[in-house]
């Protein structure tokens, strides 16, 4: 007798096919991996892959998929969430009532990509994609946008909620900080300017234990929250032999550690949206996020906070009216 899973969800093997579903093969981009990226690829192990992406249309669009930008139409990247383990850019994945929302809210955008990376997974199950992986799989999909479909930086909004917060922040601080980089390489590509805005719903953006204690958010809102505390495991797949001292220093993976060994600054980030809910556990490690991107970014840094707003609390068609109102918020931001 064989046992698993009742549904086999997509990932990134394969286009998993559905109604209105618009996927598409994105190509990998080893002419782009350099500096750090390229260090940790090495030291784990990971290569870059061919990967499927999704698009979603504002109803009743006539746009064809992946046809070139009207001049100055922005396009919104959705990184999905789910701790690096679970869940899926596909459109019928739980996530992907953000974007489809976005899209009717927002005047400005007609369309949204999503990016089908690959999930980390750890004991008792295979050992696969850690860090960097779901990084090269971003920057790939970032380079579609721009060198394939034609999108100018400026007219993309990269989002990411919860785990796709983070990498939403990796990538763009990859792009940011690799702009200006000497290489006697002449069959090096330069890397695509860092994206317009970035719109980081619930981010999770400490996976060390520096906002962990009593009286914190990840204690207080336990109660509140539909998630816990405990990523033990999302910590120990995403982050592989790089093990927990990465989470605790690496600007990558922890931007808002509180370790005093990580160096960080948000010095050419774009103009940023976070989006935060009052009530949920990681509550506290979101606050420093924002404390820290506005000393750099100042007036180009914006913050939303739902005051009973749980974690990733968009995915909630029922999470009235903290929904419907932050997604007014985000459509006059974008």
């Amino acid at each position: 007798m064989a046992t698993g899973p009742l549904t086999i969800l997509p990932n990134h093997l394969a286009i998993t096919p559905g109604p209105d579903v618009n996927g598409v093969w994105v190509d990998p981009t080893p002419q782009l991996v350099i500096g750090q990226l390229k260090t940790w690829t090495a030291a784990t192990s990971i290569a870059p892959a061919r990967i499927p992406g999704y698009w979603m249309h504002k109803k009743g669009s006539a746009l064809e998929v992946g046809s070139a930008p009207t001049l100055g139409e922005k396009v919104l990247y959705h990184l999905h969430g789910g701790g690096y383990i679970r869940l899926s850019a596909h459109p019928s994945d739980l996530t992907a009532v953000i974007a489809r929302n976005i899209l009717q809210y927002a005047d400005s955008i007609h369309r949204s990509f999503s990016i089908e990376y690959r999930l980390s997974s750890h004991k008792p199950y295979p050992v696969e994609n850690p860090f960097p992986a779901a990084l090269l799989d971003a920057l790939a999909g970032y380079n579609y946008l721009v060198n394939i479909v034609g999108y100018k930086p400026k007219d993309i909004i990269i989002a990411g909620d919860s785990a796709g917060g983070n990498l939403a922040h990796a990538l763009t601080r990859y792009l940011v900080e690799h702009q200006v980089v000497e290489i006697t390489d002449p069959n090096f590509t330069p890397l695509p300017a860092p994206p317009g805005g970035l719109l980081l719903l619930s981010p999770w953006c400490d996976l060390s234990t520096s906002h962990e204690g009593p009286g914190g958010s990840t204690h207080e809102f336990i109660v509140s929250d539909f998630i816990d505390s405990n990523t033990d495991y999302a910590k120990a797949a995403f982050l592989g032999t790089l093990g927990m001292g990465a989470a605790v220093y690496n600007p990558y993976i922890s931007p808002a550690s509180l370790d005093p060994a990580l160096m960080i600054d948000f010095k050419g980030f774009p103009r940023t949206l976070i989006v935060s809910g009052g009530a949920e556990v990681y509550y506290d490690q979101i606050a420093t996020l924002r404390d820290r991107m506005a000393k750099d970014l100042g007036d180009e840094l914006t913050y939303y906070e739902a005051k009973d707003g749980v974690h990733d609390y968009l995915i909630f068609e029922w999470f009235e009216p903290e929904r419907s109102e932050t997604l007014k918020g985000i459509a006059g931001w974008v």
